[in-house]
C-alpha cells in the first residue's frame, strides 16, 4: 500500500464523515441510506418538504456515481465474479436486515459508531461478522471465487 493507493479511500472516508456530520448538524437527521430510501417511499403524507431533502440526497449519491463512472470509468473495469441471482438473493437478505437492525452500514456504522451508540456498535459487530461468514461460506465452501 502506497500514499497514491490509499489517498483515494481516505479522501472518500473523510467526505462519508464530512456530509453525515453536516447532515446531523444542519437538520439533525442520521445518514442512514435504509431509512432514507425508505422514508422516500412513504413521505408522500408527511409533506413536500420531507420528501425533498430525501430525494436530494439520493439524488446526490446516485450523481456522485454517475461522476465517478464520467471521469474515473477504470474504477468499473473487470468482469463480475459471483451469479447475478446470488447477487440478487444478497440484495433481498440486506434489506431485510436493514427492517430487522432498524437501519444499515451508513446509518449505524458511520453515523452511529460516531455518536457512541451501544445499539449501532452492537449491530454493526453483527452485520460485519455476518458479511465475513457469509463470505467464506461463498468463496470456499460454495465453490465462488
Amino acid at each position: 500500500m502506497t500514499p497514491p493507493t490509499i489517498a483515494p479511500a481516505l479522501a472518500g472516508g473523510a467526505l462519508i464523515g464530512l456530509s453525515a456530520s453536516l447532515l446531523l448538524m444542519l437538520t439533525g437527521r442520521i445518514a442512514g441510506i435504509s431509512g432514507i430510501v425508505g422514508g422516500l417511499m412513504t413521505s408522500a403524507g408527511r409533506g413536500k418538504d420531507e420528501a425533498s431533502w430525501r430525494l436530494a440526497f439520493v439524488i446526490g449519491l446516485l450523481a456522485g456515481g454517475v461522476a465517478l463512472f464520467v471521469y474515473r470509468p477504470q474504477s468499473f473495469d473487470g468482469a463480475a465474479t459471483v451469479n447475478p441471482l446470488l447477487v440478487a438473493l444478497a440484495g433481498v437478505l440486506v434489506g431485510v436486515g436493514t427492517t430487522l437492525g432498524n437501519g444499515c452500514t451508513s446509518g449505524h456504522g458511520v453515523c452511529g459508531i460516531s455518536r457512541l451508540s451501544k445499539r449501532s456498535i452492537v449491530a454493526t459487530c453483527i452485520f460485519m461478522a455476518t458479511g465475513m461468514l457469509v463470505t467464506f461460506v461463498v468463496r470456499h465452501v460454495g465453490g465462488a471465487r
